[in-house]
């Protein structure tokens, strides 16, 4: 017994060490060290597979790791958004663009499903709005090099996709989808929601007051998942509650002024602030070095090889670019490279996967195009943003060669 734990243990802190080597590999190439940990669970998969050792990953601890990823990733994000006057251009752009976006994918991916799986649209509605969901869990870690606006962008757009693909999913998934019962509970979900996330906000600023000692951020995140999870089980967007959070923690200091600056202090703000930003960073590189390990272990290689998987991944990815492309360039009228290619699907696609009801469930579809579209669209990230650092490398040595 003493001997199977200590290997646990070496296992474990090896694993760790990976990532972190992950990372530094990450920056420099530009890289995003997730699909470093998802090859590196597949490689460790195929390995086990050859010494016939069998280790099951479970549904349940994967959903458990990607739910905490999900909220801490979110947290970290919005933890660095500072709110200004210049940046309310780039917030409604993003908005529309995290909304405009994923309707429209859902849309197109649901009707690809239907012509190769021959699917119903309401059957595959479901599994198209999970694959239309931008993964701030893979987007936001792997921008952190790009210049100020275009990092900011990512945040928000793929902070929002995330919450209005919760949103729109819970919608899906009901028993009438144009009914005037249905589209009233969807917004009256996000008012809802906002009304929460705005009270619970000014109840935990208000707790930063009487809080002693240095054991306060465990607090606090235990606050912030019960206050999601309760949200959750009332269906509700919850995750925005998170990003809310995050931003009033991070934007508050300017406006507390007379009576506000008495109950909120500043200085305790900005303690618990730093605190925080510390605790999450290291805490979701954490969550996220196991979850995306164990997602790549669970990956059964023999399914994303079928013809039927390639055809209709490929197909969906395409669409994704396409959709993308068109709204950058004529509809948004933003950047395009390298925003287009960051459009990776990754966790909250299996989270949402591994919320389909039963009765929405069917046989038709493949496991495998969900790993085909995962790893296929972080690929395409990972190459645009390698080619956009090249082009910007070189712009800057003909900018040299110019002013010499």
């Amino acid at each position: 017994m003493i001997f199977d734990t200590y290997y646990i243990l070496i296992a474990l802190s090896v694993l760790v060490i990976l990532s972190y080597f992950f990372n530094i590999i990450a920056d420099r190439l530009k890289i995003p060290s997730v699909i470093l940990l998802i090859v590196s669970g597949i490689l460790f998969k195929i390995g086990a597979d050859f010494i016939q050792f069998d280790f099951p990953v479970s549904r349940t601890v994967l959903e458990i790791l990607g739910v905490m990823g999900l909220i801490l990733i979110v947290l970290e994000g919005s933890l660095d958004l500072k709110i200004t006057p210049d940046k309310r251009q780039i917030i409604k752009k993003s908005m529309l663009a995290a909304t405009l976006m994923l309707f429209t994918t859902t849309v197109a991916i649901a009707l690809i499903l239907g012509y190769t799986l021959d699917m119903s649209f309401k059957q595959s509605l479901p599994y198209a709005v999970a694959m239309g969901v931008i993964s701030s869990a893979i987007a936001i870690p792997s921008v952190n090099k790009l210049e100020p606006n275009k990092k900011d962008f990512i945040i928000y757009e793929s902070s929002f996709s995330d919450i209005i693909g919760i949103m729109l999913f819970n919608y899906v998934i009901s028993e009438e989808l144009l009914s005037i019962v249905t589209v009233g509970t969807f917004f009256g979900n996000l008012v809802l929601i906002s009304l929460i996330s705005v009270i619970c906000t000014i109840l935990i600023l208000l707790l930063f007051k009487y809080l002693k000692g240095h054991i306060k951020v465990f607090l606090i995140l235990s606050i912030l998942i019960l206050v999601y999870s309760l949200s959750k089980q009332l269906h509700l967007p919850s995750l925005f509650f998170i990003l809310v959070f995050g931003l009033v923690l991070n934007n508050a200091e300017p406006y507390l002024q007379g009576w506000l600056k008495k109950y909120l202090q500043p200085e305790k703000l900005l303690e618990v602030n730093m605190e925080l930003k510390t605790m999450t960073a290291e805490l979701a590189f954490l969550i996220r070095t196991f979850f995306f390990l164990l997602f790549g272990f669970s990956i059964d290689i023999s399914l994303i090889v079928l013809e039927p998987v390639m055809l209709t991944g490929s197909l969906v990815i395409l669409m994704i670019l396409i959709i993308r492309y068109l709204f950058l360039r004529f509809i948004s009228k933003t950047n395009v490279y390298p925003e287009v290619f960051i459009a990776p699907r990754g966790l909250i696609t299996i989270i949402l996967f591994y919320s389909i009801p039963s009765h929405l469930t069917t046989d038709k579809f493949n496991e495998g195009v969900l790993s085909f579209v995962i790893l296929g669209s972080g690929l395409i990230m990972m190459f645009g943003l390698i080619f956009s650092k090249k082009n910007v490398n070189s712009e800057n040595e003909l900018e040299s060669e110019h002013v010499l």
